[in-house]
């Protein structure tokens, strides 16, 4: 009683307006914490939380953290409570499911995935050197060339695993493997993976908040990317000028021709980053994981016996992995969309709506690296590969429940869909009543996504 009297209490509307760099304060089942000067070092980034700020973001806290997290937050309390808290019936289902996931372990529970993966990427990649270095025949410079690509994509899954939780015991071991995956193998950098992932897990398919959807002037999912709105992941504006509205006017066709050397943006944006003034964790490390891929890709090319086949090689291997640049593309792009910052308190409705889950037979669940049930990995990015086929059934039941959607398509249905979203964009395009902007080719050059 003693205790309840020392409580100070603040309402909602109070919090909201401590949503500002260098006054932070976020509620955690209403309790109020000030963040405005770890925000930096956020492990998730700070984009997660300058998202969230001035609101309650429990679901996002119990999505994205272990139990161990629950002790570093009372050095951040600042002393007030929320009044006014209200947890709806959605939130509760969502957190008693979490909470029944936890006790029966299946957040520590990872199986051997990540062995099995990078064994097999191992002996791909064994297989790749040996048909170039050892072999002479432009059939088995082919095969590799597809190998290459399909190691690249399963690499990158256990990259992905491993930026969100530990695949390993440690997490020095974790680190190495997000690296060797990464940055090393695919010449990707995890800490860029991380910067723009998880902010679009937290504002998934926000229009000016996912970085995931921002990619004019080469594609727009929606006609309101045509008022040139300002993205407040890049805190840049996406200009909708002469030279988008004619890409974006032919998206539909040049969808899959891009996803093919989609790839080289990648590495664009790695370099964007790492050399660039932001503040990135492991700075060095990456560079030097970057430069590793960069050593031992092109003196592997250098192989083969002339520059027709080398452009070939390259051209395959890219070429291979735009199969999981669309698979990337199909769980958001024919979803629900909105503009703003994420609400903290309708997390698992704004969850269901930006997401598409993939169906598959189970045995292909390896070529997909699990991120078919996309809608159960946002829910639950924490949990293991190998259980997502698992909790796809209570997951759908919940949805029922609270009257949201659960949409699994098959891979070409995922593909009508979208194909059909980015048409409509593109008739919307051609409407010559819609004025554009002065044309900006920096856009060209610097296409996120």
């Amino acid at each position: 009683m003693v205790e309840q009297t020392k409580k100070r209490f603040i309402t909602s509307d109070d919090l909201k307006k401590h949503n500002q760099p260098g006054d932070l304060w976020i509620s955690i089942q209403g309790k109020v914490y000030d963040v405005s000067h770890w925000v930096k070092s956020h492990p998730g980034g700070e984009a997660a939380i300058l998202n969230l700020a001035g609101q309650d973001v429990t679901d996002a806290f119990i999505a994205y953290h272990p139990g161990t997290a629950w002790h570093h937050l009372e050095k951040l309390h600042n002393g007030y409570h929320v009044k006014d808290f209200h947890v709806s019936e959605v939130s509760r289902d969502y957190r008693r499911l979490a909470a029944e996931f936890s006790k029966r372990g299946l957040f520590d529970i990872k199986g051997h995935v990540t062995l099995y993966t990078l064994t097999c990427v191992a002996a791909m990649l064994a297989a790749v050197v040996y048909g170039v270095v050892a072999c002479t025949s432009i059939w088995a410079h082919l095969i590799s060339a597809v190998l290459l690509g399909l190691l690249w994509i399963q690499s990158a899954y256990v990259g992905h695993d491993s930026g969100h939780y530990n695949v390993t015991s440690t997490k020095p071991c974790n680190k190495l493997v997000q690296l060797l995956s990464g940055n090393c193998i695919t010449g990707i950098s995890i800490a860029w993976w991380k910067w723009t992932h998880n902010a679009h897990h937290i504002s998934c398919n926000s229009l000016d908040h996912d970085p995931d959807l921002q990619h004019i002037p080469v594609f727009a999912v929606s006609s309101k990317f045509f008022k040139s709105m300002t993205s407040r992941f890049y805190g840049r504006k996406l200009t909708f000028d002469p030279l988008a509205r004619f890409l974006i006017s032919y998206q539909h066709w040049s969808f899959y021709p891009v996803m093919c050397v989609g790839r080289i943006n990648l590495f664009i944006q790695t370099f964007l980053l790492l050399f660039s003034r932001r503040h990135v964790p492991d700075r060095a490390l990456n560079i030097a994981g970057v430069l590793v891929f960069w050593t031992w890709f092109p003196l592997l090319v250098s192989f083969l016996p002339d520059w027709p086949e080398r452009i070939i090689f390259v051209f395959i291997s890219l070429a291979v992995t735009a199969i999981q640049h669309v698979q990337f593309c199909l769980n958001h792009f024919a979803a629900d969309v909105y503009t703003g910052p994420p609400n903290g308190n309708d997390w698992f409705e704004k969850q269901t709506a930006g997401t598409l889950d993939i169906s598959c037979r189970s045995y292909m669940d390896w070529f997909f690296g699990g991120l078919q049930f996309q809608l159960e990995h946002h829910l639950f990015p924490r949990l293991p590969r190998c259980h997502l086929r698992g909790v796809s059934p209570v997951v759908q039941e919940l949805c029922k429940k609270h009257n949201l959607p659960y949409r699994s398509l098959s891979w070409w249905e995922a593909n009508v869909w979208t194909i059909r979203t980015l048409r409509k964009a593109a008739v919307q395009a051609r409407d010559v009543s819609n004025p554009v902007l002065e044309n900006l080719l920096w856009e060209a050059l610097n296409t996120h996504g």
